[in-house]
């Protein structure tokens, strides 16, 4: 019997490569003597098949087959859309 694929909802922080996106995962942690909340970031390479994905998007990934060295997730869905505002060189000067 298979058990259910693992699912994240992380945020785009890069998207340059093809059909492949990189998703940092946030989980908040309670340190063990401290008491302090720390967050701990995660970042999972996922498919993207259409290249739809943009920087600061929130999306759904879901685990997957082995795609590549590194490529064990792929996006389910893209939950919200980002506000980053991408700037070309020739807009700098």
């Amino acid at each position: 019997m298979q058990g259910k694929r693992k699912t994240r909802f992380g945020r785009v922080v890069s998207n340059r490569m093809d059909k492949t996106v990189v998703v940092a995962v946030e989980t908040p942690k309670r340190h063990p003597l401290y008491k302090k909340t720390v967050k701990r970031v995660v970042k999972y390479k996922a498919h993207d098949k259409n290249n739809e994905c943009r920087l600061e998007d929130m999306v759904r990934i879901v685990e997957t087959r082995p795609l590549s060295k590194d490529k064990r997730w792929r996006v389910a869905e893209i939950i919200t859309k980002g506000d980053a505002v991408e700037v070309q060189p020739k807009e700098i000067t």
